[in-house]
């Protein structure tokens, strides 16, 4: 198995907590607490894949999301703690006053194209495009990140996690760890991990931006390329890969009340709040699927951050409608 070397941004390891909702205990794995401007999930694939940046002597970082993309937001940040400026391509429009990740992204003074729903769609092609117009015009080069960091570079920050849980957990006494999925990296890394381990513990996903089938796809294709790239011993299980389908039918951007309800009704009684991209729709399939059923300390949830994808949306989130 080949070793990665990374640059150390997050600060890991995040505890796992038992926590007290409704009177059913359940377990969070709180990687939101990986660091503060780059809190959240994303940072742990940072590690590997800025390292793998200044290797190739990289002058500015691309990559893509949505406007209140995590993921861009903390590329933003991380790039800027190892001297990189960023391009940032991302699905959406430019506001007169932004709020939460998009603010960050500004403050840090990213460079910002947006793109519209149809553009963003090809934005692989065009962050390649703009890479070789900028080498042939500037003589820069630019190092481009997949969105959310799910190439199977970034994989290996998830692959690693599991090492770290398995140092304060026994996953045996594990049915599932859930986890909110957009491109699908993070599942990728803790699919490919339990493959390794050969261990029955399922992979529950919430997918919160593609369809069941292509998030599938997605996941089990970068497991697969992850486990041949760094010669894991690991058959990959796909039949560990759960998908909590139905969950964002609202779409990427948008939450629903009844899930802005019962975040509401948490924040009230434990003081964690969660996003409504990712955390919140993921933790709405927990509470139903796992929590509600007294479930909650066979099925870990994992806490991939987010908080600063609420800010701008406080109408909603104080909405009693």
């Amino acid at each position: 198995m080949k070793e990665l070397k990374r640059i150390k941004l997050a600060q890991i390891p995040t505890p796992i907590e038992i926590y007290e909702f409704e009177d059913k205990k359940f377990l969070m794995k709180r990687d939101d607490l990986t660091g503060c401007e780059l809190s959240g999930n994303k940072v742990r694939k940072l590690e590997y894949l800025l390292f793998d940046a200044k290797r190739k002597k990289a002058d500015i970082i691309f990559t893509c999301g949505g406007e209140q993309s995590n993921h861009a937001r903390a590329v933003t940040i991380a790039a800027k703690k190892i001297g990189l400026a960023t391009k940032l391509f991302l699905w959406g429009s430019k506001k007169s006053n932004p709020s939460g990740n998009l603010f960050l992204n500004v403050i840090n003074n990213s460079e910002i194209e947006y793109l519209n729903k149809g553009d963003y769609s090809n934005v692989n092609q065009i962050m390649t495009d703009e890479a070789i117009k900028l080498k042939k015009r500037k003589n820069l080069n630019a190092y481009v990140i997949p969105e959310g960091g799910s190439n199977v570079i970034g994989v290996y920050g998830y692959f690693n996690f599991i090492e770290e849980l398995k140092n304060q957990i026994d996953l045996k006494r594990l049915d599932g760890i859930v986890v909110a999925a957009g491109s699908g990296g993070t599942a990728a890394g803790i699919l490919s991990a339990i493959s390794h381990l050969k261990i029955k513990t399922k992979v529950i996903v919430v997918n919160v931006l593609y369809d069941s089938e292509t998030i599938t796809k997605k996941i089990t294709t970068l497991s697969d390329a992850f486990i041949r790239e760094y010669k894991i011993e690991a058959e990959l299980l796909k039949e560990n890969l759960i998908i909590l389908d139905g969950y964002s039918n609202e779409g990427y951007k948008n939450i629903s009340h009844d899930k802005i309800k019962l975040i509401r009704k948490f924040v009230s009684e434990t003081g964690i709040l969660f996003d409504p991209a990712y955390t919140g729709k993921a933790f709405y399939a927990y509470y139903h699927n796992y929590l509600n059923k007294n479930l909650g300390m066979k099925y870990l949830f994992v806490h991939t951050g987010g908080l600063f994808g609420i800010f701008g949306r406080e109408k909603e989130y104080l909405s009693e409608k």
